[in-house]
C-alpha cells in the first residue's frame, strides 16, 4: 500500500493515560515503531506533544472516545495535523485488543491513508456548540420539572392542566404561587387568570378545587423554585450565545430565521453545529448524510432492504425534526405541502424526517449566501398537473359523481 504520511502517530486515549505509537516508514518498505505511555494531565499531554515533535511526527490520529479526546486535541492543536476517527471505523482484528496494539493499528491505518476524518470545527465554533448544547439540556430539564409539577397537581386532584394549555404560563404561575401560599380559595385563584384565560374562569373554579396538603405545597414550592432557576440559566445562555457569535454567524442566523418552521434559537443551533464555511461539505447531500437525515444503504444480491437512518449528529437532527413539525403546521408553504403529502402515505415521523432533510438542504445554500425562497404550497401540483387532475376526478367519482371534463377555451 502507498505511504501517505512517512512519520505519523496513533493515539489510544483513555481517561488517565494516552498510549502513543510513532510509526516511521523505512526506505525498504518496512516501518519502525516506538510506543510510549503518557498521563492525561496538562504536563503529561505537553510532554506527549514534545515527544511527537522530537520524533518529527507530522500527523496524528485518535479515536473519538467520549470526551477524553478533547483535552488531547486542545493541547496538540496547532503543533501537528490531527485527525479524529470514528471508533466503529477502525476496529482491529478480534482477539488482538490491547492498548498498545490499538495505537499501533491506528498509526498503521493513518500512514496508509485509510482513516476517514471526523468533522472537528475550530475552537470558537466548538465553544458555541457547547453553549447551544448545554442550553438544549437546560430546556429539556425544564420540561421534566414541568411534568413533575403536573404530577403533583394530579396527586392533589387539581386539574389546572386540563383547562390551561400551559401550566407554567403567566396565569398558571400566579395560580400555583397562590396554591403554595394556601391563602386563597378556588374562586379567588380563578380570578388571577389573565387575558384569554379569563374566559375560562368558570372551568378554573372547578379545576382548582382540589385537596391540597402541606406536602403538596412543599413539593410545588421546590419545583417552582427549580423552574425559576432553570429559566434564569437559559436566559444567561441566550445572552452568552448572542455575545460570542461572529457577525457572519449572526447574518446566517438572520437568513435562516426567514425559513418556515425555523426560529432564532433553532437557527443558532444549526449554525453552531454546521458552521458558516460550507466548503467543508462537498454538497448538500454530504451534509444531510453527516447530519443523519438520509436513509442508509442496505443492498445485497440485487435486493434493496430497509435502510435505517444513520445516527449522524443528534443535536442537529433533533432540532431540524422539531423545525419540520413546526413547518408542517405552517399554512401556504412548500414544507407544509410536502409534510401532508408524505404523512398521508408513510406516516408523520417519516414525513418529519423528509421535511427536515429539505430544510437542511435549503440551510446549506442559505448559509452559503443565498436567500430563502419558498416554492409555495402548490409546487407539487404544478409539477404534475395531470396526476392532480386524475386524483381529483377519482375523488369525485368515489363520492358518487359522474365527471366529464372539458378544456377551457383560451382567453
Amino acid at each position: 500500500m502507498d505511504t501517505l504520511h512517512p512519520r505519523c502517530a496513533g493515539l489510544d486515549v483513555h481517561k488517565d493515560t494516552v498510549v502513543a505509537c510513532v510509526r516511521h516508514a523505512a526506505a525498504g518498505g518496512r516501518a519502525t515503531e516506538q510506543v510510549r505511555t503518557f498521563g492525561t494531565t496538562t504536563a503529561g499531554l505537553l510532554a506527549l506533544g514534545d515527544w511527537l515533535a522530537e520524533q518529527g511526527v507530522t500527523h496524528a490520529a485518535m479515536e473519538s472516545t467520549g470526551v477524553y479526546w478533547k483535552p488531547v486535541w486542545n493541547l496538540l492543536e496547532g503543533r501537528l495535523a490531527l485527525l479524529l476517527a470514528n471508533a466503529q471505523h477502525i476496529k482491529n482484528v478480534p482477539g488482538r485488543k490491547t492498548d498498545v496494539r490499538d495505537c499501533q493499528w491506528i498509526a498503521q491505518l493513518l500512514q496508509h491513508g485509510l482513516l476517514r476524518p471526523s468533522f472537528v470545527p475550530e475552537r470558537p465554533q466548538r465553544e458555541l456548540r457547547d453553549l447551544t448544547r448545554q442550553r438544549a439540556q437546560l430546556v429539556a430539564d425544564r420540561a421534566r420539572v414541568s411534568n413533575r409539577i403536573q404530577k403533583v397537581l394530579e396527586d392533589a386532584n387539581v386539574k389546572l392542566g386540563s383547562v390551561a394549555s400551559d401550566v407554567l404560563g403567566a396565569s398558571g404561575r400566579d395560580m400555583l404561587k397562590a396554591l403554595v401560599e394556601g391563602k386563597m380559595d378556588a374562586a379567588a385563584m380563578a380570578e388571577l387568570a389573565r387575558f384569554r384565560m379569563r374566559a375560562k374562569i368558570p372551568q378554573l373554579r372547578e379545576a382548582l378545587a382540589g385537596k391540597v396538603t402541606d406536602h403538596h405545597r412543599f413539593m410545588l414550592r421546590q419545583l417552582l423554585a427549580q423552574v425559576e432557576g432553570l429559566d434564569a440559566q437559559v436566559a444567561a445562555f441566550d445572552a452568552r450565545v448572542e455575545a460570542v457569535m461572529t457577525p457572519l454567524e449572526r447574518e446566517a442566523v438572520a437568513r435562516l430565521d426567514g425559513m418556515p418552521g425555523v426560529e432564532v434559537r433553532s437557527a443558532q443551533v444549526i449554525v453552531a453545529e454546521v458552521g458558516t464555511d460550507m466548503g467543508r461539505f462537498p454538497s448538500a447531500g454530504h451534509l444531510a448524510s453527516w447530519a443523519g437525515l438520509c436513509p442508509g444503504n442496505n443492498e445485497s444480491a440485487g435486493k434493496r432492504r430497509t435502510g435505517h437512518v444513520n445516527p449522524g449528529n443528534p443535536y442537529l437532527r433533533a432540532t431540524l425534526c422539531q423545525c419540520a413539525l413546526a413547518a408542517g403546521r405552517t399554512k401556504g408553504s412548500y414544507y407544509s405541502s410536502q409534510y401532508r403529502r408524505i404523512a398521508a402515505r408513510r406516516g408523520r415521523k417519516r414525513a418529519a424526517l423528509a421535511v427536515a432533510h429539505s430544510q437542511l438542504v435549503a440551510a446549506y445554500h442559505i448559509i452559503g449566501g443565498a436567500e430563502h425562497k419558498d416554492l409555495g404550497a402548490d409546487h407539487f401540483d404544478k409539477l404534475a398537473p395531470d396526476r392532480l387532475k386524475r386524483n381529483l376526478v377519482a375523488r369525485l367519482e368515489h363520492l358518487g359523481f359522474k365527471v366529464n371534463l372539458e378544456e377551457k377555451p383560451a382567453a
